[in-house]
């Protein structure tokens, strides 16, 4: 899985990144940053904040992204490769474009795919 890379990140060059390079490049700084172990609990509260952020400022792509570098923080922390990150994402995706959805919902209520009966 591919992300564009721009120039202002501190690395030359722009084009193309993966998921598994961006996490790989990750793991290091966050172990040196924040210490070894899962985290769990502090990551999840710091999501909370962030989403706060998101809600006072909901077009700014840095608090959205906020959200999304934690989400991966907690997944390799938890034990998963960045290559089973990746995976998971495809996965996840052609499962929810294969997924019933009702009509939208009202912007102050959560979207969620119709649960099939046994």
């Amino acid at each position: 899985m591919s992300l564009h890379r721009g120039t202002d990140n501190g690395r030359e060059g722009g084009g193309m990144t993966t998921v598994q390079d961006y996490i790989g490049r990750q793991i290091p700084w966050s172990e040196r940053t924040f210490g070894h172990g899962l985290h769990t609990l502090g990551i999840t509260k710091h999501i909370e904040k962030e989403l706060g952020e998101i809600r006072a400022e909901p077009h700014s792509v840095e608090e959205w992204v906020d959200v999304v570098i934690l989400a991966l923080d907690g997944a390799w922390r938890a034990g998963h490769t960045p290559e089973e990150v990746a995976a998971e994402m495809e996965r996840k995706q052609v499962v929810n474009f294969a997924r019933r959805w009702p009509p939208p919902s009202p912007e102050d209520q959560p979207n969620e795919h119709i649960r099939d009966s046994p």
